[in-house]
């Protein structure tokens, strides 16, 4: 069980919803969202996943790229 199925709250700061995903803390500092979490990984709720998912979505394509193979 991870820390989102324990019901862990939203790392963002000034934010306290329920999270729903839990991502590397790195890549979501990079994509410009304030956390106020030490460890590897970031609890997001809903709307900051959601906000995540549209900041690096260029990026993320750029990577799925790299690994396609025809």
């Amino acid at each position: 069980m991870g820390i989102v199925g324990k019901g862990a709250k939203c790392n963002v700061s000034g934010c306290d919803n329920d999270a729903v995903r839990s991502l590397n803390t790195g890549k979501v500092e990079d994509a410009g969202l304030s956390v106020s979490s030490d460890g590897k990984k970031t609890a997001l709720c809903k709307t900051h996943y959601k906000e995540w998912k549209k900041e690096t979505k260029g990026s993320r394509d750029l990577e799925r790229a790299r690994f396609d193979r025809f």
